[in-house]
């Protein structure tokens, strides 16, 4: 959700909590240029001392001959070079550790609020987006806060300072040194204008960029078993090339910026030169007022040249920001309940009623759908592709909102309970298994702060893993590998049921657990479930009927309805749906088109969703 505030005003409201730091840091930038504009008013008093000798200025400080004041001037200048060095130390640790903190935790404040959004945020965005924000982008905001604020500071202290000691000593010629300033400043809000679309398609181009480079390196071994290296690194050419010509022109106008408010600053500073001299020989001006005026108006125009390159930096990190801050303002779609759930004292007893559910965009895939799971009950979920068997694992875990009816567990509706209760309640076997970077210790006791190393092995005897695990080359402390790559299919899946085994959840939900299996590791799961299901509800849901031939009641869908349901032997007598698949799966039979086995049960679907109801 994008905040019609700026960037810079959203900014300085998550610095807030650090008041105390980001005003140690903006204390020390200006007394640090406070101590280095100094010099220049040394300089107009040593040549005071050495024109005017005893009538100097310095003489009325009680420093009566020429030497004593030139004595006076050295510890003046000792101390003044020792002041500006140390706070330019001071505010260089202050603004780095500011920058610092302020990155890491704008991190963790991102990452931690992506992680309360829906999964159908995740299905709109891409991850390459997303990291690009949470790297590269935080990244420049950190860049920013680390240089960028302490200049524009200086500058601003610089311009103050010295346009004030120059009007109170000589506001004639002070006058010139002030000309340029407007120029400046405006041609500074024209550029700024110009620049903040520049560097937005900037970004933009970045995170598509971090995008197609996140896609290509998860999906290496398609593209090299298609032989497609040639096509994706055009397309990586495309991006990169794209990036590269954004940023060209956000580089273009930024680097015109400098050169024109270097002819701007020698017109006031010839003007101070050439009026100042003349007004120096006529008697009108001290020459050691003149001689501060050469200095100081350099130390005054002269930083403004930076200009250009701050807010350089600037709009960079305020494109980056508004990014940043609009991933952290995406308002939650799924909200928190009250109620608190204890998954030692929960029974899982499970019941859908009326509901309704579809994807956005998309038509309507559960329509008063109705199902009851017991306690305790083993439940098998079958059908074909896209009937909505997954779906209802997503709405059991809220991971989407169903747009109408109820879902209850131990008769309490979901969305009245905690969130993290509710699913501390559910344990969940996908068929896309992910594994972390780590050992196989590590993974299967993943969500466990407090398991000890005899419960994860005893959750590896029940899952059937205990066996591979022992003959890896470190055991239990073998590293899997980003994403379990060093792993076969079967053998992470192993893993991932011996971590649901480890949550000990009253709900254990198996989504297609052994689509990807061998027989033989089908068979160790089977064997693995007999034992772990007892006294805990659970739902299976599979491909092959043979892994849930022994539930307590078989629930077969079709475009997101139930169209049958029963115990194995009963589903085969009814000759309908589920024994056709399972005729196929032992190829007896070929299979039908979809809508040629759905049409003869459509009384049968009918009738079962009025039992339901």
């Amino acid at each position: 959700m994008r905040s019609e505030h700026s960037p810079l005003l959203r900014l300085v409201g998550h610095l807030a909590p650090r008041w105390r730091l980001v005003t140690a840091a903006v204390s020390c930038s200006i007394l640090n240029k406070l101590f280095d504009l100094a010099p220049p008013a040394l300089i107009g008093l040593a040549v005071d001392v050495v024109v005017r000798g005893q009538q100097s200025v310095l003489a009325g400080f009680g420093a009566a001959t020429v030497a004593q004041q030139l004595w006076l001037l050295a510890v003046l200048t000792m101390l003044i070079w020792s002041a500006e060095s140390l706070f330019e130390y001071l505010y260089d640790v202050l603004w780095r550790d500011l920058a610092q903190s302020t990155q890491h935790s704008l991190r963790l404040e991102a990452y931690d609020h992506l992680q309360q959004l829906e999964l159908a945020f995740f299905e709109r965005d891409s991850s390459g987006r997303l990291l690009s924000i949470l790297n590269d982008d935080i990244n420049q905001l950190e860049r920013f806060l680390d240089r960028g604020a302490n200049q524009i500071l200086q500058l601003i202290t610089t311009v103050l300072i010295v346009g004030i000691g120059m009007a109170m000593v000589a506001p004639q010629v002070a006058i010139f040194a002030y000309l340029p300033i407007p120029v400046i400043l405006w041609g500074s809000m024209r550029f700024q204008r110009k620049l903040a679309p520049r560097y937005k398609d900037v970004r933009f181009h970045a995170g598509a960029l971090s995008s197609r480079l996140a896609n290509n390196l998860g999906g290496m071994l398609t593209i090299k078993s298609f032989t497609a290296e040639p096509l994706e690194l055009e397309r990586l050419t495309q991006e990169s090339q794209a990036y590269r010509q954004s940023n060209a022109k956000a580089i273009r106008l930024s680097a015109a910026f400098i050169p024109l408010i270097r002819f701007a600053i020698l017109f006031a500073f010839l003007a101070i030169l050439l009026i100042g001299g003349f007004q120096a020989l006529s008697g009108q001006l001290e020459v050691a007022t003149y001689s501060v005026l050469i200095f100081i108006t350099q130390r005054l125009l002269w930083p403004l040249t930076s200009l250009g390159r701050t807010l350089d930096d600037y709009q960079r990190s305020m494109a980056s920001t508004q990014r940043v801050l609009d991933l952290i303002d995406t308002p939650v779609g799924i909200s928190n309940g009250a109620i608190p759930l204890d998954p030692q004292q929960a029974k899982g007893a499970l019941r859908f009623e009326g509901v309704s559910f579809h994807y956005p965009e998309r038509p309507v895939l559960l329509d008063g759908f109705d199902l009851e799971i017991p306690a305790g009950q083993t439940i098998g979920l079958v059908g074909s592709t896209g009937s909505g068997k997954s779906t209802v694992v997503k709405l059991l875990l809220r991971l989407y909102e169903h747009q109408s009816g109820r879902i209850l567990i131990d008769e309490t509706p979901i969305e009245s309970l905690n969130l993290a209760d509710l699913r501390r309640c559910i344990a969940l076997v996908s068929q896309e298994v992910y594994l972390f970077h780590g050992t196989v210790a590590e993974n299967i006791g993943y969500g466990q702060q407090r398991c000890s190393r005899a419960a994860v092995i005893r959750a590896a005897e029940l899952a059937e893993a205990s066996g591979f695990i022992e003959a890896l080359p470190d055991g239990y402390d073998t590293l899997v590998g980003e994403r379990g790559q060093r792993l076969s299919g079967g053998q992470r899946q192993r893993i991932a049921l011996a971590r649901a085994i480890l949550k000990d959840a009253p709900v254990l939900i198996l989504d297609e657990a052994t689509a990807a299996v061998d027989n033989d590791t089908e068979a160790a799961i089977q064997r693995s479930l007999e034992r772990i299901t007892r006294d805990r509800t659970t739902l299976v849901i599979a491909h092959r009927l043979s892994t849930v031939r022994h539930a307590d009641q078989i629930i077969v869908m079709q475009n997101g309805c139930i169209v049958e349901q029963g115990r194995h032997n009963q589903l085969l007598n009814n000759q309908g749906v589920y024994a056709h698949l399972w005729h196929v799966q032992a190829g007896e039979r070929t299979a039908l088109p979809e809508a040629s086995i759905a049409a003869p049960n459509r009384v049968e679907q009918a009738d079962n969703a009025s039992m339901h109801r």
